[in-house]
């Protein structure tokens, strides 16, 4: 506990000058006549945002409201590796019954995404609601977090500052919620330290179709798709991750295979950054109707961040692909019994039928929503919340999960 210390964002003017600049400099491509969103962010939208980015938006109002949350920062030693200057949030409960639940971001995300269930944790504790702990770090290479400069910082890595961090802050046994890189980093959390991760609540599902994988078990599935045997859900759901996969994941193998040749591009041009994680903003959400401010705000946690917006894609290069020890392409069974909750958004990334989730382990919680996408903590997070309130709650699967705490009072 020695090293934690209170932090407090403040951006330098001249960082803040500099992205202006840069703005004023941009050069925007042409585009095609009614090319609309199938050739990527429309060039309406992107000098819309930018112009309002250059001439209206303003950092240090969205800085302050971020500086009303308790923010901290904390040295995290990594097996291999230098200590890692960790940022977080960390919102204690007074009820000490409280469960620790560790909200982990992913890309293109940071922990700005869990400022809008932070309000619904607290009214609910107030209103006989389970009572939560919770801690929301920015991830190394992320946010406010720090850069890691050696190779090989993969999931495993990522996982240990997450679980070190828990530790730090007194919590033995805690529970997690995560969306993304959150839910792969959860899973390896539960894998590496399943005596301290009691519970994992994931919102974007990844698991294999049950029973072998062959050739012939393969063309049963499509065959079983073809002849409309699946639900209309599980239709739409495989329409949505074949839409993600033909149409939405170029981006993945970039960022997969040469980072750094995409970084210089992230690192100097914030217009080439907007376009960027715009896109998947606008691509990977129900009709949420982002603000201006929203997407700037978003966006500005990358430009402003300790490492610099090009870090943030290296953790796909040292998380997928042969001789990695922990392949997102290869998903793991949970291990030793910690217990699942799982929600399913209809217009996540990869949706997938609920019945596939069956080898993952444990499973207490599953609930399919009608509405909401990959940013469901931002989105929808008064659904999110429910879910997370049912699992943990009197009656749910989860409730008394860790030391026996329950939540209530």
């Amino acid at each position: 506990m020695d090293n934690i210390r209170v932090f407090r964002i403040s951006v330098p003017d001249s960082e803040i000058q500099k992205l202006r600049q840069k703005l004023d400099l941009a050069s925007f491509p042409s585009e095609l006549d009614e090319a609309g969103w199938d050739y990527g962010a429309p060039l309406a939208d992107v000098k819309r945002i930018a112009t309002y980015w250059r001439n209206e938006f303003d950092w240090r109002k969205i800085e302050a409201t971020l500086n009303t949350l308790p923010n901290y920062k904390t040295l995290i030693d990594v097996d291999g590796f230098e200590s890692v200057e960790t940022h977080f949030l960390h919102r204690k409960s007074e009820n000490p019954k409280a469960i620790p639940l560790i909200f982990i971001h992913g890309w293109p995300g940071s922990f700005i995404e869990v400022t809008k269930l932070l309000p619904l944790l607290e009214e609910s504790e107030r209103n006989g609601g389970p009572a939560f702990h919770v801690v929301a770090p920015s991830l190394p290479n992320f946010g406010f977090s720090a850069k890691v400069t050696r190779k090989g910082f993969g999931q495993r890595q990522y996982a240990e500052t997450c679980h070190k961090l828990m530790l730090a802050l007194g919590y033995d046994q805690y529970v997690s919620q995560g969306g993304d890189w959150g839910a792969f980093i959860t899973h390896v959390m539960a894998y590496l330290y399943p005596q301290h991760l009691k519970a994992a609540h994931l919102n974007m599902i990844v698991a294999h179709p049950p029973g072998p994988t062959s050739p012939i078990a393969l063309l049963t599935l499509i065959a079983k798709y073809s002849l409309g045997l699946f639900s209309a859900s599980e239709k739409t759901g495989l329409e949505r991750s074949q839409w993600y996969q033909k149409c939405s994941s170029g981006y993945l193998s970039l960022q997969t295979t040469k980072p750094q040749t995409l970084g210089y591009s992230l690192a100097d041009s914030p217009v080439g950054l907007l376009a960027w994680i715009y896109e998947k903003l606008h691509d990977w959400t129900d009709g949420y109707e982002w603000t201006d401010e929203e997407i700037c705000a978003w966006i500005s946690v990358y430009v402003f961040s300790t490492a610099g917006p090009a870090a943030s894609t290296t953790i796909y290069y040292e998380s997928a692909g042969e001789g990695k020890e922990f392949d997102i392409m290869k998903p793991r069974p949970y291990v030793n019994g910690t217990k699942l909750g799982l929600s399913y958004f209809p217009k996540d990334v990869v949706v997938l039928p609920k019945s596939w989730a069956s080898k993952l382990g444990t499973i207490v919680f599953s609930k399919e929503h009608q509405r909401g996408g990959h940013f469901a903590a931002y989105e929808v997070p008064e659904l999110l919340f429910g879910d997370l309130k049912v699992m943990f709650g009197k009656g749910g699967g989860a409730y008394g999960v860790v030391d026996g705490r329950n939540g209530y009072s």
